[in-house]
């Protein structure tokens, strides 16, 4: 069973959930055949009106900490939309989180370590990742960042140009993954059981490292003010540490971080 997907997958119908999304887009690119559905098109919330031989699920519930005061909106995305993408009756992956972890550990997470989420946002992807079944394949990633989309790298290009100094978050740490590479690991996780997997970017740091790499790749003179989590004061929790490994050989392995930060820059930036 394991092959059958990849071996066949022009001549399947696979669908994208989230294709508004920075993910949705680059699995789009990278499944070029595929359908792609923006929230517009299938707000997943609700029962599914087609079918598929593939679905590749990256609609969800994003904002970690508006988790927090709407958890049942949350649910209904994370867990009910998965539960809907269930019923059509195929093969899917499920795009989860390293929020499933509460940071209490000192090395990278592993498929095989518990789960204890810390957040609404967390417990909900892991609810979410009990409602895929299974015949699933569950892609644990970290810190997504793309060329599209509200995420961490446009936050910071942007106020890098505006200000000489941003106060960024450093007792967090894990690996900034991006989704041109996650797409990629994809295409290659296809060929692989259903299950739990790690997909995420070589390479670890915290958010004010991250930052720092960022306008020292673009070129932007601001300063980094490394604060702590306690100080910057988010409604949501978050795990101290979240670095994600796969102890399985077999599993894709993705670039360092950085390297995805470069070629996310290449298109950003102008020549």
């Amino acid at each position: 069973m394991e092959h059958v997907i990849a071996d066949s997958l022009h001549a399947r119908r696979i669908l994208v959930t989230g294709a508004g999304g920075q993910l949705g887009a680059a699995l789009l690119e990278e499944f070029p055949d595929a359908r792609g559905l923006t929230r517009e098109q299938w707000d997943v919330t609700l029962p599914p009106f087609f079918e598929a031989d593939l679905v590749l699920h990256a609609a969800a519930w994003t904002d970690v900490d508006g988790a927090e005061s709407d958890p049942q909106e949350a649910a209904a995305v994370n867990v009910g939309g998965t539960q809907h993408v269930a019923e059509l009756g195929a093969p899917f992956v499920y795009f989860s989180t390293d929020y499933v972890f509460d940071g209490r550990k000192n090395e990278p997470y592993v498929e095989s370590d518990g789960p204890n989420p810390l957040s609404v946002y967390g417990r909900t992807k892991l609810h979410g990742e009990a409602a895929a079944g299974e015949e699933a394949w569950i892609a644990r990633s970290s810190w997504l960042f793309g060329s599209t989309g509200h995420n961490f790298v446009r936050t910071m290009l942007a106020l890098g140009r505006e200000r000489d100094e941003v106060a960024v978050v450093d007792d967090q740490r894990g690996s900034p993954t991006y989704v041109g590479h996650l797409a990629t690991a994809t295409r290659e996780l296809l060929a692989l059981p259903y299950g739990v997997w790690h997909v995420a970017a070589d390479g670890d740091c915290t958010w004010a490292e991250f930052a720092e790499a960022i306008f020292d790749e673009a070129g932007i003179d601001c300063r980094v003010r490394r604060i702590t989590t306690a100080e910057l004061g988010r409604p949501a929790p978050r795990p101290a540490y979240s670095v994600l490994r796969s102890e399985r050989a077999e599993a894709p392995r993705l670039p360092h971080w950085r390297e995805g930060l470069r070629e996310c820059l290449a298109r950003l930036l102008p020549d």
